[in-house]
């Protein structure tokens, strides 16, 4: 496989615009872009075979997941994503050989200091074991949060979702990674509940869902907390999957002047994927008509 294709091939559809429309020298714009002039015209007259279309199309879904999760995907993870979210069957030997060849590895970051590591009696089973199937609302809830990022400022998103019918019932975003963002969160949420509702919660093993006080305020109304288990990015894959469609159709390829017009944009889609956005394993409702028409048959 050729990656220097794919490498440069923003490199060379630049090439190709600029000449074709705007009649700019093609040795110029290769020698500024650091490409060979020939291997350009070898791109140009390029008859790509079927094994290398496929490559091509890996080596894609590899850098938009390598992006998407913020860098902190090794092969063998990376390999476990896109073939769940793509139905796909790639091999761990030839995601692992394209993410080299592409220099792409995760992340492995420091812990900071003022969070702790949580002992044994801190953390939670995984009771929800991947049965992500609910037979009706607020029976199973799970949250995570997730972070955009603007030029270096952030933003934080913390849902709660119903996994029901995968409607978003609760959210908070702040700029800075607080425990107000998921305590605020669960405080929305438990307020939608009828009092004899008492949903497990699910979630992964991060700090803020170990804290004291918000393990408190789920038992003081009786909701079952459940955890990821440790390095274990699937068990909590329909948090993961909203995120990815969120992150797709509202903020990728997107320009945002501002940290503040991100926000609204957020919000408006989180209505917009309530209220308006139909999916097929729901009969082709949104979620909230789901939910509705569950409550009418009940």
């Amino acid at each position: 496989m050729r990656l220097g294709k794919v490498r440069h091939e923003s490199k060379y559809l630049a090439i190709e615009y600029f000449h074709t429309e705007k009649n700019w020298s093609i040795g110029w714009m290769c020698k500024h872009l650091e490409v060979a002039r020939a291997a350009y015209y070898k791109w140009l007259h390029r008859e790509t075979p079927e094994d290398e279309m496929e490559n091509i199309k890996l080596a894609e879904l590899i850098k938009e997941y390598d992006e998407r999760f913020s860098h902190i995907l090794g092969y063998r993870r990376m390999t476990s994503w896109i073939n769940h979210f793509n139905q796909t069957k790639y091999s761990k030997n030839r995601v692992h050989r394209i993410m080299k060849k592409l220099g792409i590895h995760s992340v492995i970051r420091k812990k900071k200091k003022k969070y702790r590591n949580a002992n044994a009696d801190e953390t939670t089973q995984n009771i929800l074991q991947r049965d992500f199937y609910a037979t009706a609302p607020n029976q199973k809830w799970a949250t995570d949060v997730t972070e955009f990022n603007i030029r270096g400022d952030k933003l934080y998103l913390s849902p709660v979702m119903d996994l029901f019918n995968g409607e978003i019932i609760a959210f908070q975003m702040e700029r800075r990674p607080v425990f107000g963002l998921v305590k605020d969160m669960l405080k929305e949420a438990i307020e939608t509940l009828n009092l004899n509702e008492k949903p497990m919660i699910h979630s992964d093993q991060g700090w803020q869902y170990q804290m004291r006080f918000y393990q408190k305020q789920l038992a003081e109304r009786g909701l079952t907390q459940s955890m990821s288990r440790k390095g274990n990015c699937l068990d909590n894959a329909a948090m993961e999957s909203f995120f990815g469609i969120l992150k797709s159709e509202c903020f990728y390829g997107e320009e945002f002047k501002s940290v503040d017009e991100l926000e609204q944009k957020v919000k408006e889609y989180i209505h917009y994927y309530n209220h308006e956005r139909i999916k097929v394993k729901l009969k082709g409702l949104t979620p909230v008509e789901y939910r509705n028409q569950s409550l009418e048959i009940a």
